[in-house]
C-alpha cells in the first residue's frame, strides 16, 4: 500500500506516516485533529465534511489522502485571520445562520469556494452551489440570508 508522509494543510506542510486509501475527512479528524471539518453521511452526499482542496469545494468524506497529497487543503480552522472571522463567518454570526450548527462549517467552506472563484455570483449560482448542503435543522431561511449577506459583502 502507498503511503503519504505530507500534507499542505492551511498554509502548512504536516509530516503524515499513513495509507493512501484513507479518507482525507479521517486523517483531518483523526490524525491532524482538525475536527471543524464533520462526518456527515460519509457518501458524500451532505457535504458538511466540505473542504477546499486548490480553493475548490471537496466532500473530504469520500476523497482520498492520497488524491490531494500534493495539494494545499484549507479547512474552517484557517478562515479567521489574527481573531478576525471571514466575512462570510461574520455573515453566518449575523443572520443567525445556524441551529445545530453541524452543518455549518461545510457550508461555509463551500460558500468560500464560490466566492473565491466568482466574487460576484448571481442567487442563482449561490443557491446551485449551496443545494449541495444538507441541514438536518432545517435552519435554511436564515442560511441563505447569510449566502446572500456574504455575497453582498462580496460585491462591494
Amino acid at each position: 500500500m502507498p503511503t503519504i508522509t505530507e500534507l499542505r494543510v492551511n498554509g502548512n506542510k504536516v509530516p503524515l506516516n499513513t495509507d493512501a486509501e484513507r479518507s482525507l475527512l479521517e486523517v483531518l479528524r483523526e490524525d491532524l485533529d482538525l475536527t471543524g471539518t464533520k462526518y456527515g453521511c460519509g457518501a458524500g452526499d451532505c457535504s458538511a465534511c466540505t473542504v477546499l482542496v486548490d480553493g475548490t469545494p471537496t466532500r473530504s468524506c469520500i476523497t482520498s489522502v492520497g488524491s490531494v497529497a500534493s495539494k494545499e487543503i484549507t479547512t474552517i480552522e484557517a478562515l479567521a485571520k489574527n481573531g478576525t472571522l471571514h466575512p462570510v463567518q461574520e455573515a453566518f454570526l449575523k443572520e443567525n445562520a445556524f441551529q445545530c450548527g453541524y452543518c455549518i462549517p461545510g457550508m461555509i467552506m463551500g460558500l468560500v469556494g464560490l466566492l473565491d472563484k466568482k466574487p460576484v455570483p448571481t442567487d442563482a449560482e449561490i443557491l446551485s452551489r449551496m443545494d449541495r448542503h444538507l441541514c438536518r435543522c432545517c435552519g435554511y431561511p436564515s442560511i441563505v440570508k447569510a449566502i446572500r449577506r456574504a455575497a453582498a459583502q462580496a460585491r462591494s
